[in-house]
């Protein structure tokens, strides 16, 4: 794929790797277990090292919770055949916890980067589009220092990854820093090209996996809720809470509550973006508009259901994608 493009990860590869611990072994600890996991992962996610809240809540969904329980497993001397399960286990775990919880990555691997290079149109457009940038006093000159700013500003959806993902390219910044001085526009397009003809044949050889801090919601935790009756129950009653005080009909009652606690049951923050909107809006004109204030109980609660049902439907077939830095 090229870099710079948005790739899902939902645990799909996951399931169906095969894998089988090293021959030689007949017992291993805990930890080499986890540690073999992880590894394979990795590997079969472009090479991504798993975040810690990822390889956390996998390791919850395999019984080993807190850092007592993860503690003890890691010390713990398994079988060939214990050790082989959980291996097991702990991937499919990652894969269901993927599943629930996608991570939105791209891969560079220095495609854009070649692609601006190698058309003089688009390089010269983006040299000038960062000189101006950086030249806040309008003066047509900058510091030669500017180089790594208009470099690591161009950031990975123009191809290049930050520097503390890829140290490489620190060292390629830094051969060209050596240099004191000011440059013009022109001359400042002529350092720009081969640090970024560099880092494309860095990238080459040595791809980067980036983790972008998106959130997708897909309906996944709504069904959770679902599927647990106290938890739905207690939704509810929280839903219809003063249902009886105003005239609002009913489906009103519960937007708004929705909207205003939305995020924990598992659905995006209503303010999130106009993806959001039409959620919304396309989940509360599905639901029978002659539902008001007239229902009963019974009624009111399979109506939160229904709602409830409706959301988790729509976010599986269109997901939202939330940004976490927005």
């Amino acid at each position: 794929m090229s870099d710079g493009g948005i790739m899902v990860l939902d645990g799909n590869t996951l399931r169906s790797l095969h894998v089988s611990l090293p021959e030689d072994r007949v017992t291993l600890t805990g930890a080499q277990v986890l540690d073999f996991a992880e590894s394979e992962a990795s590997q079969s996610l472009f090479g991504i090292s798993l975040p810690p809240h990822l390889k956390s809540s996998a390791l919850r969904r395999i019984n080993i919770d807190g850092v007592d329980d993860d503690t003890s497993f890691r010390r713990t001397e398994l079988s060939r055949e214990e050790a082989s399960r959980k291996l097991s286990d702990y991937l499919s775990a990652i894969a269901d916890e993927l599943k629930d919880n996608p991570l939105v990555v791209s891969i560079l691997d220095g495609n854009t980067l070649r692609m601006f290079l190698e058309d003089e149109d688009d390089f010269a457009m983006i040299a000038e589009n960062l000189f101006t940038d950086l030249d806040t006093e309008d003066k047509g000159k900058i510091s030669k220092s500017e180089i790594r700013n208009a470099v690591v500003h161009m950031g990975v959806e123009m191809g290049v990854p930050p520097l503390e993902e890829f140290p490489l390219l620190n060292d390629i910044l830094k051969k060209h820093e050596e240099e004191e001085g000011e440059l013009g526009q022109s001359q400042f397009a002529e350092l720009l090209q081969p640090i970024l003809q560099e880092l494309a044949d860095a990238l080459a050889k040595k791809h980067v996996a980036f983790i972008h801090k998106i959130k997708i919601v897909n309906g996944s935790e709504i069904r959770k809720v679902l599927a647990d009756e106290k938890k739905l129950n207690d939704v509810i009653a929280k839903a219809l809470h003063g249902k009886h005080e105003n005239d609002q009909k009913s489906t009103e009652i519960i937007r708004d509550f929705l909207e205003k606690n939305g995020k924990e049951l598992g659905l995006p923050p209503s303010e999130a973006n106009e993806a959001v909107i039409l959620l919304y809006d396309a989940v509360f004109t599905d639901i029978d508009s002659g539902k008001d204030v007239s229902l009963d109980e019974d009624e009111s609660r399979k109506l939160v259901r229904e709602i409830l049902e409706n959301f988790a439907e729509q976010l599986e077939a269109n997901p939202v994608y939330c940004d976490l830095d927005g």
